[in-house]
């Protein structure tokens, strides 16, 4: 039986850079500027979901509307 992962649920910066074409640096300032979704914290680690309602490949499809939330002036 083959449990190897082909495709893991969760992706770091480089993978996302990458997927999407542009520099690690990049896709932090889309981050901190919240035009993408929302990173996984796992420890010292940061992960982005793959799939799902909050993944990046639906975030893709949908044309990458920017997330930011509607927050009060900070």
């Amino acid at each position: 039986m083959d449990n190897q992962i082909v495709d893991p649920a969760l992706i770091d910066v480089k993978r996302l850079a990458n997927l999407l074409g542009v520099s690690t640096r990049h896709v932090w300032r889309m981050q901190d500027g919240g035009a993408m979704p929302k990173p996984v914290r796992l420890g010292g680690s940061v992960r982005w979901r793959l799939d799902g309602n909050n993944g990046i490949r639906k975030w893709i499809a949908d044309g990458c509307p920017s997330c930011r939330n509607a927050r009060g002036a900070a």
